[in-house]
């Protein structure tokens, strides 16, 4: 069986390197061969041109191909390891275009297999051993009020006046920007138009506590069901959301007042060109550290006292070998393509697994990856 890795933008190398050194069939596909030569030419055998219909045509039954590539290819390239038999993993959220392959993939008897890198990814993982353990506990009660919060943020080691900076493209954000978003606060649904409506200030429980921005990311909702949670919980809030160094609303208040006036194609090209700009001046430097922070934790409280409290805790940073981002996000990957490999994963499309073996295999391997992750019971 042979893994097709398409894709070796900044996020797939370490990942990549990783399904190398273990001893798989690994080709490389890449929009530029060159980059790729430069990014694993000293371990890669075989790099290719990417070519969509050059992967269809090299894809066997059995194989597994991840796409790394820009997200409107994921689809595409799921459509092709279908017609061949062949798996499929990628560390991008499920797009319902991508959900609609999930009859077709259980007739193939093929694994689509998504939101496997950092956030959406880890965090899963996260949350799904959080739910099991409180599931588990004397403290479980349908009568508890519920209190859910995945925060995940990539920030600078070393902050900047600016309070960010970029690892690719800064046009991803500014979209983001401009994106709503959906929670739950206070039992209620909690709709908010712009990011900036909703920033509120999150203490994370490292070694040093640390006082960080968050704010609600895309629509939360869904994941109430995806994280099992048990219909007849009550729900009191329930926030997947984006963390920020203290600083970045009052750095970033002009981005927000000129976002909120972009409009049609000159609005477009605004967005371009403020992003170019960015890029020039809020990049990282040449062997910077980067730093991610991950926090995801679940509350129970009866009466409105805390009956069951505990707290994923992340921070990772940069070092010679590679970004924080980029380990955070491959190295989940190729977990998710051995485990299909394996078996492990069944067919259709799915996202990170909630098989409590899986779930903590892929844990202890992921404690490696960072300087610090540890659970926080707060209540011991």
């Amino acid at each position: 069986m042979t893994i097709h890795w398409c894709g070796t933008g900044l996020s797939s190398i370490p990942g990549l390197r990783r399904l190398i050194g273990n001893g798989h069939d690994v080709v490389v596909w890449n929009r530029t061969v060159a980059k790729a030569q430069d990014a694993v030419g000293d371990v890669a055998k075989d790099i290719r041109a990417f070519d969509l219909d050059a992967l269809a045509t090299a894809l066997k039954q059995g194989d597994v191909v991840i796409s790394m590539l820009p997200g409107d290819w994921h689809v595409p390239v799921a459509e092709a390891a279908i017609a061949a038999g062949a798996q499929f993993v990628s560390s991008s959220y499920i797009a319902p275009e991508m959900r609609a392959l999930d009859d077709k993939a259980k007739t193939a008897g093929v694994a689509l297999v998504n939101e496997v890198g950092l956030d959406p990814g880890i965090d899963h993982l996260m949350a799904h051993s959080l739910v099991e353990a409180y599931r588990a506990s004397d403290a479980c009660d349908p009568a508890n009020d519920l209190s859910f919060i995945s925060y995940c943020g990539g920030i600078p080691k070393i902050p900047n006046p600016f309070r960010y900076k970029f690892s690719w493209s800064p046009l991803g954000v500014l979209k983001a920007l401009r994106s709503p978003s959906r929670s739950i606060r206070d039992h209620a649904e909690f709709n908010v138009d712009r990011p900036w409506n909703a920033i509120s200030s999150y203490t994370a429980p490292l070694t040093e506590p640390e006082t960080f921005e968050v704010y609600p990311n895309r629509d939360s909702i869904p994941f109430i069901e995806q994280y099992h949670f048990d219909p007849a919980w009550q729900v009191k809030e329930f926030v997947r959301g984006t963390l920020r160094l203290n600083g970045w609303t009052e750095a970033w208040k002009d981005v927000f007042a000129e976002i909120e006036t972009l409009k049609g194609a000159e609005g477009e090209a605004r967005l371009k060109e403020m992003s170019d700009t960015f890029w020039a001046e809020n990049a990282y430097d040449e062997g910077e550290p980067d730093r991610v922070v991950l926090c995801v934790g679940l509350k129970a409280e009866r009466n409105g006292e805390t009956v069951w409290h505990k707290t994923y805790v992340m921070d990772a940073w940069g070092d010679t070998d590679s970004t924080a981002m980029a380990r955070l996000v491959s190295i989940p990957v190729s977990l998710a393509v051995e485990s299909v490999l394996n078996g492990r994963i069944p067919a259709g499309v799915s996202a990170a697994p909630d098989d409590p073996a899986l779930v903590s295999e892929w844990m202890i391997e992921i404690g490696q990856l960072a300087q610090h992750l540890t659970v926080e019971d707060h209540l011991a």
